[in-house]
This record gives structure tokens, sequence and C-alpha cells, in this order.
């Protein structure tokens, strides 16, 4: 009969009832959930990125938006000195011409005189081709409907074959810068004669019954 040497037998592990030896050891992690899992840095990471895309798109907005209306302004700017300096050109011109109007009224009579020959004819000549070149334009013709805009009426007289107020001398010419009177026509005008128009009127009633074969009689 053999002795059992105490503190030698084996002791198994404690298996609970029902559960096998392979449940018994833990459970390695599965690869594939591991990799399907992303890391939380790199989600936070792609969060800023758009973040700061959206900030740098809503300041080149602004920025863009800042840039045009610059250039407008600008261009404002600069059709205001251009205009500004058309006006100061036009105004300039205009004080020089006047200033020359009572010599070319000068010349104007001497030609009507006759007294525009030699070196003053081609002085004279050359004086109104040059004041032309700069938009100095003459009106004022016999003939034409009294116009208070453009003509400065000095002598009224009646005419009976008017039928209107008419210009039936200029006294001394307009002149203007194209559409700017810079001086009105000086005129004589004349006005249909009082009772004219009633004359003509029966005139033209008699004519009337004439061509028609008179008055009907009762």
């Amino acid at each position: 009969m053999t002795e059992e040497t105490p503190g030698f037998d084996e002791q198994q592990p404690d298996v609970p009832s029902g559960a096998t030896s392979d449940d018994a050891e833990p459970k390695a992690a599965s690869p594939s959930a591991e990799e399907g899992a992303a890391p939380a840095g790199d989600t936070g990471q792609d969060v800023a990125l758009v973040a700061q895309l959206d900030q740098a798109r809503t300041a080149l907005s602004e920025r863009t938006a800042d840039l045009q209306r610059l250039q407008a302004e600008f261009q404002n700017y600069r059709r205001r000195v251009e205009r500004d300096r058309i006006a100061v050109k036009e105004i300039a011109i205009a004080n020089l011409l006047t200033e020359l109007l009572p010599v070319l009224d000068d010349i104007g009579r001497a030609r009507e005189h006759g007294e525009l020959v030699g070196g003053f004819k081609s002085v004279a000549e050359s004086l109104e081709s040059t004041a032309a070149k700069m938009g100095l334009q003459q009106f004022g013709k016999e003939g034409e409907p009294f116009d208070p805009t453009i003509h400065e009426a000095l002598m009224h007289s009646y005419a009976p074959d008017v039928t209107e107020t008419t210009c039936v001398a200029i006294l001394q010419p307009g002149y203007r810068i194209g559409e700017r009177t810079i001086r009105p026509a000086r005129v004589a005008v004349a006005e249909p004669q009082p009772g004219a128009q009633t004359v003509k009127a029966d005139e033209s009633a008699d004519a009337d019954d004439k061509e028609s074969g008179g008055p009907d009689e009762g």
C-alpha cells in the first residue's frame, strides 16, 4: 500500500459547470473591429480643418466684396473728375469767346461795309475759323419765328405780310457753344397787323360762299 505524499496533488482550475475549456481562455479582440473604429483624434482634426476652410471662404468673400466696392467708388470718382474737367474747360472756353464777341461784331460790320480787305481780311477770317473750331456757332436769320429763349427784341413793329411774330432784321447775331447760348440774337420783330386776322377770316368765308353758290335764299 503506497503512501500519498501530501502537497503534490495536481490541482485543476475550477471550471464552471456546463462550460468547456475553450471558454475559459480569454478571447482575443477581433482585428476587423479594431480596424473599423476610426481614432477619435483624426475626427477632431477633420472638423477643425472644415471650420478653418469655412472661415477662409468667408474672409475671401468679404475681401472680394470690399475690393469690388472700392473699384466701383474709384470708377465713380474718375467719372466725376472727368465731368468736372470737361465743365471747367467749357466754362473757360465760353469766357474766352465771350470776350471776343465784340471783335467778331466789328469784323461783321466791316464785312457789311466792304472794308474787310487785304491783310485785315486774312486775320479776321483766321480768327473766325479758330472760334468755330472751339465750338462757337452763330445764329439768327431774318424771317425766322421769334423765340424769346434765343432772341432779344430791340425793335417792334406791325406788318401785314406776317402771320406770327417774326424776326425781320438781325441787329446783332447770337452765339452759342453746343446747346449753351452765350449771347442771344438781338433782332427787330414784326407782329401781324391788328385786325388782319379778322379780315382774312372774312375773305375766307366769302370765298367759301362763292364756291358753294352763294348764301341760301329764304
